[in-house]
């Protein structure tokens, strides 16, 4: 039964394949409604003609649906009740349990005033050394895994999730298989980690469009954590490759133009404005923001990672390293930008340089099979470093490897004194000196 307040209309003036147009007066940009008892959002108004995006499509509505305005926008009861919950794009519970009480806040607000912001110092630990010694997270960073559609990235994430050393971990799935979405339901609540995460999950049942509201849900709950409780929150989203094809199909059945790779021209907007709610507060909260951007054969030119590279603090490339045969955390093509404000000074001081070190003999062992590929003659060095690129996979770089920062350190030094000797290596005497395995 329809509320006094509601706003009725029964004229639809037009309706195309995922949005239909009436005639209305005091509606607002965002607010949602049903027609014909569908879900619908406003997103355009002209005068007092208001367009309607509906979630499910127009299959089925006649022109004299009934239009019900709700009279505000989307957005989510936020309270510590949220901790520990499944929940679906809507903000509804998926669960079984009951729905959870707090303040109602609209979702998908503005990102952060940069005068509030603190510049990123904290170290994220994430326990997975490929990350944590070459590409060191730091909180109130925003950075993407670029992944094949085929590699583990959930398995990555889930793991980084478990292990890593923050309050609140809030996990935003988009176009997930159910097997994908048990998964993660299995993985938190076998580990005993379901009091600090929450998750809001679109799968592949559920309507494409559905999934634009998941960021702005669990950025809403992150922002609830991070100011209001003055937490460490990391935001994990999966998959946003995903999340840009749902503003595809939304934009072609609008009729929009379309731009690179058929993507809406607003992509590199609707993306910034997700991944520039991360941020580093004076207080002492902060919000991280993980992803994941799944490739198209490899290819980081296509308009999705392209657009991501521009507004994220990096990236970190998983590749299948066919020598070890394992998916390792590609030390050439990842990068954090913001690595430099926690390496050595919140971690231990030869940090920096072992990083360097190893990367730069991994780029020799990439030379030396390069050249043992093309049938030249390979020296002792060549050979060495061949073998300790193998190592250096299997034991850090590999996203199953399971290190804090000081065994990595110490597994790093390792290896460089099992294949080199001190003078190869290229570092200050006095850390070779206190670090060097006899």
């Amino acid at each position: 039964m329809a509320k006094a307040f509601q706003k009725i209309y029964t004229k639809i003036t037009q309706i195309t394949k995922a949005t239909c147009t009436v005639k209305a007066t005091g509606v607002g940009y965002d607010e949602l409604a049903t027609v014909e008892g569908k879900l619908a959002q406003v997103v355009k108004i002209i005068d007092d003609e208001v367009t309607l995006q509906i979630f499910e499509g127009t299959e089925g509505i006649p022109t004299n649906a009934e239009v019900i305005f709700m009279g505000k926008s989307p957005s989510l009861k936020v309270s510590d009740q949220l901790a520990g919950r499944f929940f679906n794009a809507y903000g509804d519970p998926i669960d079984g349990g009951p729905v959870p009480e707090g303040e109602e806040r609209a979702i998908g607000g503005p990102s952060v005033n940069p005068v509030r912001r603190k510049q990123p110092s904290e170290l994220i630990a994430t326990g997975i050394a490929g990350i944590d010694l070459n590409n060191t997270l730091v909180s109130g960073q925003k950075i993407p895994f670029f992944a094949d559609p085929d590699q583990p990235f959930n398995q990555v994430m889930a793991t980084v999730a478990l292990r890593a050393e923050t309050d609140k971990i809030i996990l935003g799935g988009m176009g997930m298989t159910n097997d994908d979405y048990l998964y993660f339901k299995k993985v938190f609540s076998n580990a005993g980690a379901l009091d600090r995460i929450i998750s809001f999950m679109n799968t592949t049942e559920d309507p494409a469009v559905e999934r634009l509201l998941v960021p702005d849900m669990a950025l809403t709950a992150a922002e609830y954590f991070a100011v209001d409780k003055n937490e460490k929150v990391l935001v994990l989203l999966t998959d946003m490759t995903s999340y840009a094809d749902a503003l595809s199909i939304v934009s072609n059945r609008m009729d929009q133009i379309p731009s690179k790779d058929s993507m809406p021209g607003s992509l590199y907007s609707d993306l910034a404005k997700i991944y520039e709610k991360a941020a580093q507060f004076p207080s002492g909260g902060s919000i991280t923001i993980v992803a994941v951007t799944t490739l198209s054969g490899g290819d980081i030119t296509h308009a999705v990672p392209d657009n991501t590279g521009y507004i994220t603090e990096g990236q970190l490339f998983l590749r299948l390293d066919s020598d070890v045969g394992r998916v390792i955390v590609d030390p050439f093509r990842s990068l954090s930008r913001l690595k430099q404000n926690v390496q050595g000074k919140k971690t231990r001081e030869d940090h920096p340089q072992v990083m360097n070190a190893a990367v730069r003999l991994y780029a020799d062992a990439a030379n030396a099979k390069t050249k043992m590929e093309n049938g030249f003659d390979l020296t002792d060095y060549d050979t060495r470093t061949l073998s300790f690129a193998k190592d250096y996979s299997k034991e850090l770089l590999a996203i199953d490897v399971n290190l804090d920062t000081v065994e990595m350190l110490d597994k790093t030094w390792e290896l460089l004194s099992e294949h080199f000797k001190p003078s190869e290596v290229n570092m200050k005497q006095e850390l070779v000196d206190q670090y060097w395995k006899k």
